[in-house]
């Protein structure tokens, strides 16, 4: 089964929904959801519930969809001349730039709501739902990723604090990649306890996320990571790179994959979870120094 191709298929039909409001909206939309990236929020998602031993269904994939939907928004978003003004995004112009601001901004708007109406009628049963549709919020609203972004803009042009970082990044990006990791769990109906771990593992993923992402910034070229490189060293934002230096960022990468994949393990001994496509995702996030 090739699960990016069924995750956009599920992006598509919710927007092939008729009768079209805008059409000039939806092309937008699209334009971002197909400028690439590597779906890696609903791939965790759908790599998890295997490994709790669960056949996918189409009612998962379109949670997948949903979440993807909303990182593609915070990715418009975040591309903004109010927020970090770029041209470019995955080796192309950035959505605004296409489209200008105020359909950018209304795009991803559009990402931001549809994705709750996507799991609502995902063929789920209702208890699932209503969890994962709150678990979405926190995830991606004022107690997650947004909040973590208005913190990432206050904490500009001043120096920050190890800690202060930690929060901003916690929030911004760390929410959003422990959902799949969480959500697999309520849906694979894990207990409380089991629940708190993957809460765990998915921070620890998260971290992991925004360190190698930091670190890329300052090593990688533009072809590598498809848009603007050294872009927050030459803002002189605070990164775990600037905080802590490059060898200690390679570190707390390495040691927040290690402490990631125990958790895993953990759960192969009391659900007879499958670790073994989850641990090949989360080591694909290593880096060499």
């Amino acid at each position: 089964m090739d699960k990016i191709k069924e995750i956009n298929q599920a992006i598509y039909r919710y927007y092939s929904q008729k009768p079209q409001v805008s059409e000039d909206l939806i092309a937008s939309i699209l334009y971002s959801v197909e400028s690439g990236g590597k779906r890696i929020r609903p791939l965790l998602f759908l790599e998890m519930l295997e490994g709790f031993g669960m056949d996918l269904t189409e009612g998962h994939f379109d949670v997948a969809a949903a979440l993807e939907m909303i990182h593609t928004g915070s990715l418009i978003h975040d591309d903004l001349p109010a927020m970090d003004d770029d041209d470019y995004r995955r080796g192309r112009l950035t959505n605004h730039k296409k489209f200008g601001e105020a359909t950018a901004i209304l795009a991803g708007d559009s990402l931001f709501l549809d994705p709750f109406g996507l799991v609502a009628n995902a063929e789920l049963a209702d208890k699932i739902k209503v969890q994962l549709i709150a678990e979405l919020s926190q995830a991606s609203g004022t107690y997650g990723m947004v909040g973590g972004q208005m913190l990432d803009v206050e904490g500009e042009e001043r120096q920050l604090e190890l800690t202060e970082l930690q929060a901003i990044h916690a929030n911004k990006t760390g929410k959003l990649l422990t959902f799949p990791i969480v959500a697999a769990g309520i849906v694979a109906n894990v207990s409380e306890v089991d629940l708190v771990r993957l809460h765990e593992a998915g921070a620890l993923i998260g971290l992991a996320f925004q360190v190698r992402d930091d670190i890329l910034d300052v090593t990688a070229t533009f072809d590598e990571i498809g848009k603007t490189p050294k872009k927050d060293l030459l803002a002189d934002k605070a990164t775990y790179p600037s905080l802590l230096g490059l060898e200690q960022s390679y570190d707390v990468l390495n040691q927040s994959i290690d402490q990631a994949l125990a958790i895993f393990q953990k759960l192969a001994e009391t659900q007879a979870f499958h670790t073994e496509k989850i641990t090949e995702m989360i080591e694909r996030l290593r880096l060499n120094a």
